[in-house]
């Protein structure tokens, strides 16, 4: 599958990958701010996400063959790779897969351990809006907020709203597929999953996705670590303090 992505700067590829519901066009901020550091920056829509095709094959061993793929077709050597929540998931079952591929790996706001689904109420939200009436931005706004109260994530999965054709909108996710096979995302590494290279793992202080108590099974998947908290910060932690965030992804990739 040939994966859609927008690639900005000049240097060593350097390769976002978004979480479960998102885009490449989270990352334009940050991704060009990466750029303007030296690195050549590659944020992509994951398949079923954003502008890349839609797919019935939605798992993580596709997903990385996508990004490997990706690798090819760009003439890329060794990456550094960052991937946020579920893209965070893709990183790590890449480094793992194809370490000799990966200089540097960057994992924010996820463990390697197995997350029971939990997008329930988004989904629920989503599912609700009604296409066929022909809803306006607004009133699509409007059933969401329904079902999801945070203005911060309503407006994050609105991103993904678009006209299909002129009066007509519609989600660029696969909504359908999501709603079937959602197990797919918490999806743990298995135990023989290693990268011994350079992996920095960054989480929220106010997010629950990563406890002290994973520490342990995360250095057995990755001897290298460092592990660093991003204060006022929840699981959107790049987009709620982009200011550390970046500082620390830069300060990792450059020493």
């Amino acid at each position: 599958m040939e994966l859609y992505s927008r690639i900005e700067g000049e240097g060593q590829p350097f390769l976002i990958v978004h979480g479960f519901l998102g885009m490449s066009d989270n990352w334009k901020t940050l991704g060009t701010q990466f750029a303007q550091q030296g690195f050549q920056v590659h944020m992509l829509d994951m398949r079923n996400h954003g502008k890349s095709p839609h797919s019935e094959d939605f798992t993580y061993a596709a997903m990385v063959q996508d990004v490997y793929d990706y690798c090819e077709k760009h003439q890329l050597g060794k990456i550094h790779l960052l991937g946020h929540s579920m893209g965070g998931k893709i990183a790590m079952f890449f480094a793992t897969t194809y370490p000799e591929k990966v200089e540097k790996l960057i994992v924010a706001d996820i463990g390697p351990k197995y997350y029971a689904p939990h997008h329930q109420t988004i989904l629920a939200g989503l599912n609700a809006v009604d296409f066929s009436v022909k809803p306006s931005r607004a009133e699509v706004e409007e059933t969401v907020s329904k079902y999801i109260k945070d203005f911060g994530t309503r407006q994050f999965l609105l991103k993904s709203l678009y006209w299909v054709e002129p009066g007509q909108l519609g989600f660029r996710f696969n909504l359908d597929v999501f709603n079937r096979k959602i197990e797919t995302v918490g999806m743990a590494l298995q135990a023989e999953n290693h990268f011994d290279g350079p992996v920095l793992f960054l989480r929220g202080d106010k997010s629950d996705y990563i406890l002290d108590a994973d520490f342990e099974t995360i250095r057995c998947h990755f001897p290298d670590v460092e592990m660093v908290t991003i204060v006022n910060a929840g699981h959107w932690l790049h987009a709620e303090n982009p200011k550390d965030f970046y500082e620390s992804v830069i300060g990792f990739l450059t020493k």
